[in-house]
């Protein structure tokens, strides 16, 4: 009998499964910044795409009830970085609930041409204005018109060496050739 998962007539579905056959799928890891008032605030987001390129749109989906989400999407803006493999520690301390206080201790950035915090060592980083939000299940859609972006931002010409998720585990990237 075949493992492959399928909506019954009574429209069961196995969320666990889905998560795990979706984690198959390897994706980069993003800090999505943003300001709360003169506060930065942000949070660790793996669903995190390129929408069009012109107009140059990027899009990520944060949970329906994240408070971080809610705090920063009253200024307009917020800021995509993309985490280098080194930054492990980041991907974990924004991923984890309830130290949205402490998020930014002991990390080095610099506010982006919107205001929204450019974390320093980032693989790259996107600077956004919202173009739109769009409610889709038990997530948000935010559009974001791209202002003004960067790759190697350090200028030290290591790299790229982003950081991965897959499977549940964090890892790095080595080009075959």
């Amino acid at each position: 009998m075949s493992r492959a998962m399928s909506a019954t007539a009574d429209h069961t579905f196995d969320a666990q499964q889905f998560r795990t056959v979706l984690g198959h799928f390897p994706t980069g890891v993003t800090v999505v910044s943003g300001m709360s008032g003169d506060q930065p605030v942000g949070f660790t987001i793996g669903s995190f795409t390129s929408v069009s390129l012109d107009p140059p749109l990027v899009g990520f989906l944060p949970m329906t009830d994240s408070a971080t989400w809610a705090a920063m999407a009253k200024m307009g803006s917020f800021c995509v970085n993309v985490l280098s493999r080194d930054q492990a520690d980041l991907c974990w301390k924004f991923a984890k609930s309830g130290n949205d206080a402490d998020r930014y201790n002991d990390v080095d950035w610099h506010p982006g041409r919107t205001g929204s915090p450019i974390i320093d060592r980032a693989v790259a980083w996107i600077d956004c204005t919202v173009e739109e939000v769009f409610e889709m299940g038990d997530h948000y859609f935010v559009l974001g018109r791209v202002v003004a972006l960067e790759a190697d931002a350090d200028h030290d010409g290591q790299g790229p060496f982003p950081l991965l998720f897959f499977k549940g585990t964090l890892g790095g990237f080595a080009a075959d050739g």
